[in-house]
């Protein structure tokens, strides 16, 4: 089981981990280095046990606002899946227009033919 040393707040921790793994163990202890810095720098050295529940907390704070979040935009999108397709609503031509546009259009034929009679 691969061991690593990461820095939190300062200091080296030496942690286990699966094969494999090794890089979401950095991820997750630069995760809680970025919590950690603030802590040390506004209440300086902190017994490490503090500074990580504090940590571990921010980040736990973090955490649950995002699936707050997500869990809100989960239901948005369902309700908006769950809404019927709007339909546009069809111009309905009358049947006097359409006779008027055949009407028209066989008169341009017409004259159409015409022309090419006497050109």
């Amino acid at each position: 089981m691969p061991e690593l040393d990461v820095m939190i707040g300062g200091r080296s921790f030496q942690v286990s981990c699966q094969p494999g793994e090794e890089h979401f163990l950095r991820s997750a202890a630069a995760m809680l280095d970025i919590e950690a810095a603030p802590l040390t720098a506004q209440l300086g050295r902190l017994p490490e046990t503090k500074l990580l529940l504090m940590a571990g907390l921010m980040l736990a704070d973090k955490t649950a606002a995002i699936e707050d979040e997500a869990r809100t935009l989960r239901a948005r999108v369902a309700e908006l899946e769950a809404r019927p397709i709007a339909t546009r609503d069809v111009a309905v031509i009358p049947p006097q227009v359409i006779e008027s546009l055949a009407e028209i259009a066989a008169r341009a034929e017409a004259m159409a033919a015409k022309v090419e009679e006497r050109a």
